[in-house]
């Protein structure tokens, strides 16, 4: 390509000498002839002179000529460049004079706004923007001309078919070639991501509403259940007090009324724990359940909760084993809530472990900062999709229909409670062998300054 066009330049050079020596001859014969007798007097050695000073600037006009070639040559490329740069640039340049006048626009800019190129110059740039939108875009030159430093906007314009279009616009000071004021102005085509911020907009707004309406619902679920367990729970307590009246009573009752007696009792504690932990739960929920925290010794709520199951152990006949503690633990918790969970932990390992099984209740620092307590169980176990299912409330995996009674709470609470006290809950589980179920908590700080400086020494 420039080798075609170095030939066109060559044939457009010689066609301009050509005009040129027509010119100086022409020029030539305006100017008066030399005297005669000058040249008359001209030695072989002026004329020899004469014909080295001619030919020197002969030279001295083809080494200008091949100069101002190669000037030209360089000048097309420059355009061709600044064609490329310019004109087919991915983004909208635009030159605006005082008045905020088109001078200039690129292809693309006539491209956005559906323009043809001649007929953005000497428009007025408001022309293609809103009305609404003519506060921002002179807020934006005004500061631009005032400060001088480069302004940046987002606002809308207006194609030639009536459509708009979102433009990201920046716009910086400029100087012409007779040093007067200008702006450059960039417009980048944003219409797709504000389409796109619109829609994420809706859909945060759909989820905000959705969230209060489950939030409504939610203390809707959470007020019901507090007012059923209350309404509950008075009647419940007075039948079970009337049952173990007539069960110690005297007489004392015939085998069958014995056996009728103890099933309102089974059936009336079940209830209440039913009752319970909703209550639990719904207090959780509604964010109104208050802790007391304090530093507990560890071995002290263990042993508690040893007395408090050994009658499900002695029933069930398994061999449950507690842990010694050749140290003492200090541990921050609600001491009431911590053995709820360990209870609740202890009470599933008993009632899905096989006959005579074992549960193990094992506990170890897991850092300078946390002890974990697990209850390993020898029952049918848990498969992987059922162990990503626990905790979550009213979930008995599959346990709906067969001989054990539960509420599908009991794990929920006691997650939320150990949550609450800054510990975290978790569970293994092998088929055929057996679930781990364990909860981690914070140890007392007085705990970890002993741990510190053991680890020290």
């Amino acid at each position: 390509m420039i080798e075609s066009k170095l030939s066109d330049e060559s044939l457009l050079s010689v066609h301009t000498l050509q005009q040129l020596r027509r010119r100086a001859q022409d020029r030539q014969a305006e100017l008066p002839a030399l005297p005669p007798v000058l040249v008359k007097e001209m030695t072989p050695g002026d004329v020899s002179l004469l014909f080295h000073e001619l030919r020197v600037h002969q030279t001295e006009l083809e080494l200008q000529n091949e100069e101002l070639r190669r000037v030209q040559v360089e000048l097309e490329q420059a355009r061709e460049r600044y064609f490329d740069l310019y004109d087919l640039a991915p983004v909208g340049y635009c030159t605006l004079a005082d008045k905020d006048q088109i001078l200039e626009a690129n292809l693309t800019m006539s491209s956005l706004l559906g323009v043809p190129r001649s007929a953005l110059v000497k428009r007025a740039m408001t022309h293609f923007i809103p009305y609404a939108q003519h506060n921002l875009y002179q807020y934006c030159t005004q500061t631009l001309r005032a400060t001088g430093q480069p302004q940046c906007c987002e606002l809308q314009m207006t194609r030639s078919d009536g459509s708009t279009l979102w433009v990201s616009l920046a716009a910086n000071i400029g100087y012409t070639m007779s040093d007067s004021t200008v702006l450059r102005v960039m417009l980048k085509d944003i219409t797709e991501r504000k389409q796109l911020d619109e829609k994420l907009h809706e859909k945060n707004l759909e989820l905000v509403r959705s969230q209060q309406l489950a939030d409504k619902a939610n203390r809707a679920k959470s007020d019901f259940l507090t007012s059923m367990s209350h309404e509950l729970r008075s009647p419940l307590n007075a039948i079970l007090g009337f049952a173990q009246l007539m069960d110690a009573g005297t007489p004392p009752p015939t085998p069958a009324q014995k056996s009728s007696i103890d099933q309102i009792i089974h059936g009336g504690w079940h209830l209440l724990t039913l009752v319970n932990e909703i209550l639990d739960l719904a207090s959780i929920e509604a964010g109104q359940l208050a802790l007391t925290m304090a530093t507990e010794s560890l071995a002290e709520v263990i042993a508690d909760c040893q007395t408090m199951i050994a009658p499900n152990v002695d029933a069930s006949g398994m061999a449950m084993h507690f842990p010694q503690f050749a140290q003492v633990c200090w541990v921050r918790a609600d001491r009431r809530r911590l053995r709820q969970v360990l209870i609740n932990l202890l009470s599933n390992a008993i009632k899905y472990n096989r006959p005579q099984g074992s549960v193990d209740v094992r506990w170890q620092l897991q850092s300078p900062t946390r002890v974990r307590v697990s209850v390993h169980d020898t029952g049918l176990g848990l498969s992987p999709e059922q162990v990503v299912q626990l905790f979550q409330p009213f979930n008995r995996l599959g346990q709906e229909t067969g001989a054990h009674e539960g509420t599908g709470i009991g794990l929920t609470v006691s997650k939320r409670l150990v949550e609450m006290m800054g510990g975290s809950i978790g569970a293994s589980s092998q088929p055929g062998v057996g679930s781990i179920f364990w909860f981690e908590l914070q140890l007392a700080e007085s705990q970890q300054i002993g741990i510190k400086l053991a680890s020290s020494a």
